[in-house]
């Protein structure tokens, strides 16, 4: 946790707002490379505005996406979107430079398949522990705004989080704007959830025990299906794990202030996600899009919230870590201050993106067992 820090000052450069986060399989797995070694000057480079308090490892990454000259996202188009540089391509770069390994975080092993869904078959990527099973489940949505990445953008998160959680993982291929607007992917998000918890047992899982976690808008998806469960009279998660979730569509909150030209995510950007996904400005105040609205909280699961600090979304999990806390659900909300959006994927290279993914596998494993010993009372209780 005690990185040392330095102070970036920057120019703000308007065509080199990068994009969050989206990859081919090609470009994440990463090709071998030389990359060249940076300076330091270089590495200060890209923070805009104001000097910005970041962590030096982050930083490195930010130089590393930098180098690799993303395009503005809200000057293309979907399609173009898709193909820009992540941060996942940045850490591979960095690592590359570092001398280190690009392989993937191990994990038992992975299986890709698909499960029904509302609009035709959702592909799904399975990870699973070493060990016997059955397994706690946790249903992993990614982020991207809605409109870009997939489950090997996010690869890195998928793998680290079953790890520390000692579960499956069941990244979740959900459905992308524009060519399927809202509500396309919450009803996706929601049928990967239902599907695990009714067939759960299928893939070695335990599907009493299911939680959900999600990143950025993926973030958005894990509480919106906390409350969709809760509005369809259904079980809802364990836990829901929201990392820097989009819990709203105002952007006149203190961090979109603060940080409307930030990077790897800005104003621009979450705008331009907006636009593409909601079919009109009234999408933007149903209550799976903007939680923080949502009339009644109460009933919902316990949550963990993480937010980073240098993101124009912090203030969404922040003031929702509140509302929450007002409609009496328990929860845990943490800050990372001198990190970025997108931050969580990157623990290869960041020591406060370890310390987040081991945070969230204690929070799951507490989730889990607290549900275990639940359930066994109950049955205690039953018993003649």
């Amino acid at each position: 946790m005690n990185q040392p820090r330095i102070i970036l000052f920057s120019i703000v450069v308007t065509g080199l707002l990068l994009n969050a986060c989206q990859s081919s399989t090609e470009t994440y797995r990463g090709d071998e490379r030389v990359a060249p070694v940076r300076s330091n000057q270089e590495v200060k480079d890209f923070m805009a505005d104001a000097p910005v308090q970041v962590d030096r490892q982050m930083a490195a990454v930010l130089a590393a996406l930098q180098s690799l000259k993303p395009k503005p996202i809200q000057s293309l188009s979907a399609e173009e979107a898709r193909n820009q540089p992540t941060i996942a391509d940045a850490v591979l770069d960095v690592l590359d430079r570092q001398g280190q390994s690009t392989a993937p975080l191990r994990v038992g092993k992975t299986k890709n398949r698909s499960i029904p869904g509302p609009g035709g078959p959702i592909p799904i990527r399975i990870y699973t522990p070493h060990g016997i099973g059955p397994f706690p489940i946790v249903v992993y949505y990614h982020g991207g705004g809605w409109v870009i990445a997939t489950i090997d953008t996010y690869d890195a998160s998928a793998r680290a989080l079953s790890n520390a959680a000692d579960a499956i993982v069941v990244s979740v291929e959900y459905r992308k704007a524009p060519e399927h607007r809202f509500p396309a992917a919450h009803e996706d998000a929601y049928a990967a959830y239902a599907w695990m918890r009714k067939h759960g047992q299928n893939i070695n899982g335990d599907p009493s025990m299911v939680a959900v976690v999600g990143e950025g808008t993926g973030g958005n998806l894990a509480g919106a299906v906390s409350i969709m469960a809760r509005q369809r009279n259904k079980d809802v998660p364990v836990h829901q794990i929201l990392i820097y979730p989009v819990t709203g569509s105002d952007m006149d909150t203190p961090s979109y202030r603060k940080h409307e030209q930030a990077q790897p995510l800005n104003k621009a950007m979450m705008a331009w996600f907006f636009e593409k996904y909601l079919n009109s400005p009234a999408d933007a105040n149903n209550p799976v899009v903007a939680l923080i609205k949502a009339p009644d909280l109460t009933g919902l699961p316990p949550a963990t919230i993480i937010t980073a600090g240098i993101d124009p979304l912090q203030s969404d999990g922040k003031h929702y870590a509140a509302r929450l806390r007002e409609a009496g659900v328990p929860v845990m909300y943490h800050n990372f201050d001198d990190v970025t959006h997108d931050f969580f994927g990157t623990g290869a290279v960041v020591e406060d993106a370890k310390y987040a993914v081991e945070l969230t596998g204690r929070e799951l494993k507490h989730a889990f067992l607290t549900k275990h010993h639940a359930v066994q009372s109950s049955a205690l209780q039953e018993t003649p």
